[in-house]
């Protein structure tokens, strides 16, 4: 795996701004609705960190990328469902999402404001709650006025780790930060593999919890 993965940082070091456009890209995928749910972009932030402390992406274009990007998925977002109000919670393709449309929408009732602060945590809700937001009519100066504080915390929440981690591994082995040290690479396959069994336990307990509430329903014989 690390002779795939060394070609990759070589490439991401000799084009860094390749990098920080696939950043950008994830970062304001993640907070598109229904599209949010299946793009990494916490995986990808979090994987990509670990190059920074070898100087091959700087920490605060990393920072930029992310927060930029998450400004304007999630603007896009709420602005979308402010125009649409909540004809856009029935329409395709939200619809094809009734149960996650329908968890956004009362973690927005309960939390009020503060729904938009801690969605930007919370996936795969971080993807319905700004066009939630919109749509239940939430004025714009108080979206901002939660949204922007949360992803300036969000961005180094997703990308401190990873310099952490590379740099005490550095650090502790007394290796120099550039080169090709294992490091990097065991940071990266550790979130990516992370991220994987999470997607999967995610994906199993939902099926077991839809699959339960079928055969409770089901009389017996």
């Amino acid at each position: 795996m690390t002779s795939f993965l060394d070609p990759l940082i070589s490439f991401v070091s000799a084009h860094a701004w390749l990098a920080y456009l696939t950043l950008f890209l994830a970062a304001l995928l993640e907070a598109v609705p229904v599209v949010g749910s299946v793009i990494p972009g916490s995986t990808i932030i979090l994987a990509l960190s670990a190059l920074i402390p070898g100087g091959d992406l700087k920490l605060q274009w990393v920072l930029l990328a992310a927060a930029v990007g998450a400004v304007l998925g999630d603007g896009s977002a709420y602005w979308i469902g402010h125009r649409r109000q909540r004809e856009i919670l029935n329409t395709w393709p939200l619809t094809n999402y009734p149960r996650v449309v329908a968890e956004s929408e009362s973690f927005f009732n309960r939390f009020g404001t503060w729904a938009v602060f801690f969605a930007r945590f919370v996936p795969p809700i971080r993807a319905f709650v700004p066009v939630t937001a919109g749509a239940l009519g939430m004025a714009p100066a108080k979206f901002y006025a939660v949204n922007i504080p949360a992803i300036l915390m969000w961005a180094p929440a997703h990308v401190l780790p990873g310099v952490l981690a590379v740099s005490a591994l550095h650090q502790y082995f007394g290796l120099p930060h550039h080169g090709q040290h294992p490091f990097k690479h065991i940071w990266i396959l550790t979130v990516v593999a992370v991220a994987i069994i999470g997607g999967l336990g995610i994906w199993y307990y939902r099926r077991r919890r839809n699959g339960g509430g079928i055969t409770a329903a089901k009389p017996r014989a």
